[in-house]
């Protein structure tokens, strides 16, 4: 049986466990792969929201998940769905995010990784709607959304981001289980 969740050609999509701190927190605390966030995450922080994803995978049935390379076995980063309970018109929501190390980014990894998440969620979770949402200036993560069929709905300040003024103001792509 895999150790895996979810598999696609590349990757496989995992719960988190001790031994991925070390990795993430690095990941979290390089300001290349932070630049379209408030600031870097602090290791204890990171310990925080690896047992809080495992939590929501309890809860939900799914998260953000710990994705490796399959051909090396390395943990490049996060692809994967969290509720999301914000204050705007969307949420409650189910949103799909990514973060990847930075020798990952440019590969078609992110795009992989979160088409198997939506197909997971329509299919095997039968969400009818999943969202993405990024800071206006994050063109990589846009990028993304439009190539896995996300469609624009719009932009908004985020309430969590009221205070960083070149990175409040967000754009929301939307994908419902009738999109092709």
């Amino acid at each position: 049986m895999s150790r895996y969740l979810l598999e696609s050609s590349r990757l496989g999509f995992r719960l988190w466990s001790d031994h991925d701190l070390n990795t993430l927190a690095k990941l979290n605390a390089d300001a290349q792969v932070m630049r379209y966030f408030p600031s870097t995450v602090s290791k204890s922080d990171t310990s925080k929201w690896m047992k809080k994803q495992n939590q929501d995978f309890d809860k939900y049935g799914y998260c953000y998940y710990a994705v490796d390379l399959l051909e090396t076995n390395e943990l490049i980063g996060f692809i994967g769905l969290s509720y999301k309970e914000l204050e705007t018109s969307f949420a409650p929501c189910t949103d799909i995010g990514w973060r990847l190390a930075t020798k990952f980014q440019g590969m078609g990894l992110a795009t992989e990784g979160a088409k198997k998440c939506l197909e997971y969620g329509f299919q095997t979770l039968q969400l009818k709607e999943i969202v993405a949402m990024a800071p206006q200036i994050n063109e990589p993560s846009i990028k993304v959304m439009q190539k896995i069929g996300m469609e624009f709905s719009g932009y908004f300040e985020h309430p969590a981001l009221e205070n960083y003024t070149d990175i409040k103001l967000c754009v929301l792509y939307t994908i419902n289980k009738e999109s092709p």
